[in-house]
């Protein structure tokens, strides 16, 4: 029975219990307020987790790394869910969605989060990639939830993509598995992050960096990073506003935490490749790429997918750099990108709703149209360009200032990329929040909450961070080498 207590146990099998208890829920209004409550109770699980600290146990461990991300992951999904509600009642209201469709919404939403949350806890590198595979099916169903040929079409390119992806890191985990064998010995243990870690000294180089390669590319496929990224656009724009956030806000993260471990697992090898460059490069591609695409965009949610590929790509560039201030932006990145990009899906959300459309050349004056939602906007996407006094100013002028140290060139590049992308969201936002409104724009509540609990967190970032969470988060990028 204390066994079942134990929050690191009980913060996976929350989501567990409750994603194969929705299936028998009659009612979608009942599925809806208990998947708020659920969610709400995997976040107290993740605020006692990180209170008790570090632990170690066979099949599921804890450490500042993990209990970052499982605090993230916990937070935004309880505050995803308190949007969701608001957001799937409408399309139920309109015909969109039928009353069975959003009771298997809600059994896939806690089955999403059930995956990301072992990914993250799991103290061994087979079941992570089973969980991420099991959170990639989960948002996969999700996305096509509509059953419109464009949905179906994003649900089986995703499918496809990520199964190529998922097929690459399986067989980089297998080459991890058989560098780690000769010294740890068959079986379970070689599988094993304590295990993997305390040795990996001994391991055969040569293996490790071909498995890294496979890695790599197979969880940068989930990361979104260029040139694996096809599906994210399409995903994003397709699916249903609240994974919409939950995937540019947590499941890119998740696959972000795997290279990291792996990262983290090469660094203790003398003879294996640096990892820093080729996740330099492939962040530079994804800056650079996502940067000119924002101004080809016509529909807002593939607008944002286009803005996460570029913080991804950021992102990976400040963990390539590597070093304490290179890490600590790249995690205080993480953070405010999450909590940016959902509080600004949440807000697209109930645009798209109320206008009917997702196209921005059919949505112009949110500011005169509907103020509260067209000021939310202004607000988020000031946040999302990295403007003070935001947090993400804050972890932009870190990794900015960690890369003129060590690679003055690629500080440069980095802020005029930064600068492109700029003037992309803000010629953008010029259109849709101001001039003369344009077609029909209903008026209905929204769920304000998410959208100003994240703003005001991000906003308090850029202002002040208190000094415990600055010591957790130094002791993390330390972790991270």
């Amino acid at each position: 029975m204390n066994g079942l207590l134990d929050p690191l146990l009980q913060i996976v099998l929350v989501p567990l219990v409750s994603a194969l208890g929705f299936v028998l829920i009659a009612s979608w209004r009942i599925a809806s307020w208990l998947n708020i409550a659920v969610s709400g109770l995997t976040f107290l699980n993740a605020l006692r987790l990180v209170q008790g600290g570090a632990r170690e146990g066979e099949y599921l461990f804890a450490d500042d790394l993990n209990l970052f991300f499982v605090l993230l992951t916990s937070f935004v999904a309880f505050t995803t869910s308190l949007f969701s509600a608001k957001y799937i009642a409408v399309e139920i209201e309109r015909g969109n969605l039928s009353p069975r469709l959003a009771r298997f919404y809600h059994a896939m939403y806690q089955s999403l989060l059930f995956g990301m949350l072992l990914a993250l806890l799991a103290n061994n590198i087979g079941v992570m990639w089973v969980a991420v595979e099991l959170a990639t099916l989960s948002t996969i169903s999700i996305v096509g939830l509509y059953q419109t040929p464009e949905g179906l079409e994003a649900a089986w390119k995703y499918f496809i993509l990520g199964s190529v992806g998922i097929a690459l890191a399986l067989f980089g985990t297998i080459l991890i598995y058989m560098a780690a064998e000769p010294v740890v010995g068959e079986g379970y243990h070689a599988m094993v992050w304590n295990v993997l870690t305390d040795n990996a000294a001994a391991f055969s180089p040569r293996l490790l960096n071909v498995a890294f390669v496979f890695l790599i590319l197979g969880y940068g496929t989930k990361l979104g990073l260029v040139p694996v990224h096809g599906w994210l656009p399409d995903a994003h724009g397709e699916g249903p506003t609240p994974v919409t956030a939950v995937l540019s806000g947590l499941m890119l993260n998740v696959a972000l935490y795997a290279v990291l471990r792996f990262k983290m697992l090469l660094s203790l090898n003398a003879g294996a490749i640096a990892p820093g460059p080729i996740l330099m490069t492939l962040g530079m591609a994804s800056l650079t790429f996502a940067a000119f695409m924002l101004y080809r965009r016509d529909d807002i949610k593939r607008l944002f997918a286009y803005s996460s590929i570029e913080h991804m790509g950021l992102i990976a560039i400040a963990f390539g750099i590597g070093g304490h201030v290179a890490n600590f932006a790249g995690l205080l990145h993480v953070a405010m990108h999450s909590l940016t990009k959902s509080a600004i899906f949440f807000c697209v959300g109930h645009i798209a709703q109320f206008a009917r459309t997702q196209k921005m050349s059919r949505i112009h004056g949110l500011t005169q149209s509907y103020p509260l939602l067209g000021w939310m906007l202004v607000i988020s996407v000031i946040a999302i360009v990295g403007l003070p006094p935001f947090g993400l100013f804050t972890s932009e002028f870190l990794i900015v200032q960690a890369a003129l140290t060590l690679h003055p060139a690629i500080a440069v590049l980095i802020v005029l990329l930064l600068l492109v992308a700029f003037a992309a969201l803000m010629l953008r936002l010029t259109g849709l929040a101001f001039g003369e409104p344009h077609g029909h724009f209903e008026t209905q509540t929204v769920a304000i909450v998410p959208m100003v609990l994240h703003l005001s967190l991000v906003l308090s970032a850029g202002l002040f961070i208190p000094a415990q969470l600055t010591a957790w988060i130094e002791r993390i990028a330390r972790l991270l080498g």
